[in-house]
């Protein structure tokens, strides 16, 4: 079965004249890309364009970091056996680092512990606590993070236990209340922020310990790096202090003084100037795939090494680790298309399998909504029928909404609004199928369930340079909040055959109009898997720099071809 084919919109426009004079100097086209994105203040423009580190909010807004600060201080007057306890994502491992990096600096030794996700699953649960006990069982502060908001009773357990615990998380609050705990430094649970990961509470825990008590040796802006690669990993939105932090740390990317990131770096040819699609596709898989092939030591072991031949090494272990997961990642998504085939007049995707390994089914889930635009949750079952799946949604509906009324039917659930885990009886799944479809068609239009492509603006081949790409970057970086600008072009027409390349992808060499000079290469990523439709086309893409053996070039990505049409 093929993918949908989408409605091409056009985003909306925000004109406002008193704007004009400050866009002078840029393209009408980037002119229109910064009114969408609704831009209303002439200082907000600066800041947007030119983000400032001193504009960075005071950590001690956040809630409970008062609270958090006086207990590590006393930790550290004390010299306490702490344990940091993470999950096994890039923001789960990278936040470990941030919260070992600044508790050594003031003399602390702190233990840490990630869980295996196959076996013990996300966050505080039961089979991870016994195992951490065994390691750890006698450190006298808990910290956990990128997970810990929900989980009461563990809380409560370690609280029993004669644990205190702080958690710096960034997840939604449980509507039962919050743990037994001595502070909850979570955004969520506060007036602002809402927007940053975990590994962001803790780069601001950090900062709130060294306004605290200042470490003069102690250099914060080297942590940067670090949180950027969560934030984009994370896939949280990229507006305010996320847009901030982001844009210092690409920066300083390529003469990072971690020496796990400089390794992956070289060990996926990235050269000077680092975007965050570098971040997204090539640093950030070759992490998550350590948790997903319940490795997630190795992940962190890269982020915290001191040895230029051991990071080397792990970097190579990582990406043995991410084809590893490519393969059996490729494997499940063609076994769950061809399920797909039996539910594919329903509103969601639901699929499950005895078959598919617990670490790839959120990759598979992202691949499948976004093919069909649909909401999706694909489940890995276990030999004792417990299934545990990995949600992806479309704009307009909640997974969190969406799990709570489900909530009978499953052992547990939670997450973000676009992105959730839940776990389900094997017994319970095609019920979940139909709750979960039932919820959706109750909240969402017919026309909000249509796949859309939302291009920003028409771009003639002509202004493609690498001039118009400099002022480009100026929106950088992108993601959520900020997308990725989608360009049109009219038409297009093959200058030479397609190029295949690994049987799904195609390099195409295009010119604009039947005689048009200017010729224009792109890569059109798994377009080898789709019919092409007869030239003249009108072409959807985004663009990028790419710099290959020293030379810089303007690279376009296809994201959708079809027949010329009006528009």
């Amino acid at each position: 079965m093929v993918s949908t084919t989408m409605q091409w919109v056009i985003r909306e426009d925000f004109p406002h004249e008193n704007l004009q004079e400050s866009l002078q100097e840029f393209p009408e086209i980037l002119c229109a890309l910064i009114r969408q994105r609704n831009i209303l203040e002439h200082a907000s423009i600066d800041k947007f364009l030119d983000p400032k580190l001193k504009d960075l909010s005071d950590p001690f807004l956040l809630p409970d970091m008062e609270h958090a600060v006086m207990r590590l201080l006393r930790a550290i007057d004390q010299k306490e056996e702490i344990l940091i306890f993470g999950d096994y994502d890039v923001d789960g491992v990278s936040s470990i680092t941030i919260m070992n990096s600044i508790l050594s600096a003031y003399g602390l030794r702190p233990q840490f512990f990630v869980p295996r996700r196959s076996a013990e699953g996300y966050g505080l649960s039961t089979a991870a606590l016994q195992r951490c006990y065994e390691e750890h069982g006698t450190a006298t502060l808990w910290i956990a993070v990128d997970c810990g908001t929900t989980s009461i009773n563990e809380v409560a357990e370690l609280r029993a236990a004669g644990k205190d615990v702080i958690i710096i998380d960034h997840h939604e609050p449980s509507p039962l209340g919050r743990p037994d705990c001595v502070a909850l430094v979570n955004p969520k649970c506060g007036d602002d922020l809402h927007y940053l990961c975990a590994a962001g509470v803790c780069f601001k825990v950090a900062h709130a310990l060294l306004k605290k008590r200042p470490l003069p040796d102690y250099d914060l802006k080297s942590m940067l790096e670090i949180v950027s690669v969560a934030t984009i990993s994370d896939i949280v939105p990229m507006v305010g202090e996320n847009r901030l932090i982001v844009r210092h740390g690409l920066k300083r990317l390529p003469n990072t003084n971690n020496l796990g990131l400089k390794a992956l770096q070289k060990s996926v040819g990235m050269d000077q100037i680092v975007t965050s699609m570098d971040i997204g596709f090539r640093i950030g898989p070759r992490l998550n795939a350590a948790g997903r092939m319940d490795q997630p030591e190795m992940a962190l072991a890269t982020l915290m090494c001191n040895d230029k031949e051991e990071a080397a090494d792990l970097a190579k272990l990582l990406d043995d680790y991410n084809r590893e997961r490519q393969a059996m990642e490729e494997r499940a998504r063609r076994e769950a298309l061809i399920m797909q085939e039996k539910f594919h007049q329903d509103p969601v995707i639901v699929l499950a399998s005895r078959d598919w390994h617990p670490g790839i089914v959120g990759i598979v889930a992202s691949r499948l909504m976004r093919q069909f635009h649909k909401p999706c949750f694909i489940i890995s079952i276990d030999q004792s029928g417990v299934g545990k799946g990995s949600g992806r949604s479309i704009h307009g509906v909640s997974l969190v909404g969406a799990i709570e009324q489900c909530r009978p039917i499953l052992h547990a659930g939670g997450g973000h609004e676009m992105a959730a885990g839940i776990s389900v009886a094997e017994s319970n799944i095609d019920a979940f199928r139909q709750q979960f479809g039932a919820y959706v068609l109750a909240h969402t239009t017919a026309e909000q369930r249509l796949p859309r492509l939302i291009l920003d603006a028409e771009l003639p081949f002509h202004m493609l340079s690498l001039d118009f790409l400099k002022s480009y970057e100026l929106l950088q970086p992108f993601g959520s909040g900020n997308p990725q600008p989608v360009f049109f072009s009219k038409n297009i027409y093959l200058s030479r055959p397609p190029m295949h390349l690994k049987n799904k992808h195609l390099r195409l060499f295009m010119r604009q109009g039947s005689s048009g000079l200017s010729e224009q290469s792109a890569m059109y990523f798994n377009g080898g898997e789709k019919p092409l439709p007869d030239p003249p086309w009108d072409i959807a893409f985004t663009i990028d720099r790419n710099t290959f053996r020293g030379v810089t070039s303007l690279q376009m990505i296809i994201q959708d071809i079809r027949a010329a049409s009006p528009l």
